[in-house]
C-alpha cells in the first residue's frame, strides 16, 4: 500500500471510530496493488450496531475533498473519489452478519438464502485486514467461520456442483444450435461454479471475481489436469473451436465431480 492510500485509509478509519455504533473497520484486499492497477480500489467494510449518519450527515464528514459521491438506493454503499483515488465504503449490520454465520453454522435448512450469494460475504470477513475494532465481535465472528463443519461445505458444495452441471448442459445445446450469445453467457455461468465448487472442496470462502483465477490454482486439493484445462478453455484462440470448447468443459466437470 502506498503512503497517499494510507493516509486516506487512516482517515476513514479515525473518522468511523468516532461513530458510536461502529464495531469494526476492516480494508479490503483490493486496496493493496498500486492504483494504477484497473483493479485497484480503496474498500472499506464498516460492521456496525444500531443507527449510523443519514447519507446526508457521512457526505459531509467524508470531507470537502470528495468528489463524485454516490450511494445505493439503500443508503448502505457510498462511493467517491478523493484525490482521484475511488474509495467505496459499505456498511453492515452486524445483526445481519450474526444471522449469516449462525445459517452457516447451525441453520443448514436455512442454506438456500445464502446458496446464490455464495460464500464472498465470509470470505470478506474472514480476509479483511481489521483496521478498528471496539470490542471482540469480529474475532468472535472469525472463530466461528473457521470451525464450520463439514454439512455446511457438503451442502454448498452440492448447490454450486448443480449449478456448474446445468450450465454444462447449456453449453451443449448453445453449441449444437450455434448459439454464440447462449454459449458465452454459459461458458461464463459453468467456469464461475467450477471454480466455487473446488472452493467448496477444499473449504476455502470463495474471493471476489477478479481473484478467482490466481486463487484456485492454489488450492490443495484440484483435478490433475485442471490448472491446464482451465488455461485452454480461458485462452482466446481461432485455432480452439467451440466444439473443442465444449469438449474441456467436460473433462473439467469430470474431474471435479470424481473428487
Amino acid at each position: 500500500m502506498n503512503y497517499k492510500t494510507k493516509r486516506l485509509v487512516d482517515r476513514f478509519t479515525e473518522q468511523f471510530s468516532h461513530w458510536p455504533a461502529v464495531e469494526c473497520v476492516s480494508l479490503n484486499e483490493s486496496a493493496l496493488p498500486d492504483t494504477l492497477d484497473p483493479y485497484f480500489a480503496l474498500i472499506l467494510d464498516v460492521y456496525y450496531t444500531g443507527v449510523i449518519p443519514s447519507v446526508e450527515d457521512r457526505r459531509t464528514q467524508y470531507g470537502s475533498d470528495i468528489m463524485a459521491f454516490e450511494t445505493s438506493s439503500w443508503g448502505n454503499k457510498d462511493r467517491f473519489l478523493v484525490e482521484d483515488i475511488p474509495v467505496r465504503i459499505e456498511f453492515k449490520s452486524t445483526q445481519r452478519i450474526d444471522d449469516l454465520v449462525d445459517i452457516a453454522e447451525t441453520q443448514q435448512e436455512k442454506l438456500w438464502m445464502i446458496k446464490d450469494a455464495g460464500t464472498y460475504v465470509y470470505y470478506r470477513l474472514v480476509n479483511g485486514e481489521v483496521l478498528f475494532s471496539r470490542n471482540e465481535w469480529i474475532k468472535g465472528i472469525q472463530k466461528r467461520l473457521d470451525a464450520l463443519n463439514d454439512d455446511f461445505w457438503h451442502h454448498m458444495r452440492e448447490a454450486s456442483q448443480s449449478k456448474m452441471e446445468h450450465f454444462l448442459s447449456d453449453l451443449g445445446a448453445a453449441f449444437i444450435q450455434e448459439d454464440d450469445f447462449h454459449y458465452l453467457i454459459a461458458s461464463s455461468g459453468f467456469i464461475k461454479n467450477a471454480c466455487l465448487t473446488l472452493f467448496c472442496i477444499n473449504h476455502a470462502f470463495e474471493p471476489s471475481h477478479k481473484a478467482y483465477y490466481e486463487q484456485v490454482l492454489e488450492l490443495p486439493v484440484l483435478p490433475e489436469s485442471f490448472p491446464s484445462y482451465l488455461e485452454s478453455f480461458l485462452r482466446n484462440d481461432a485455432e480452439l473451436t467451440v466444439e473443442r470448447k465444449y469438449n474441456l468443459a467436460q473433462l473439467i466437470a469430470k474431474g471435479i465431480v470424481i473428487l
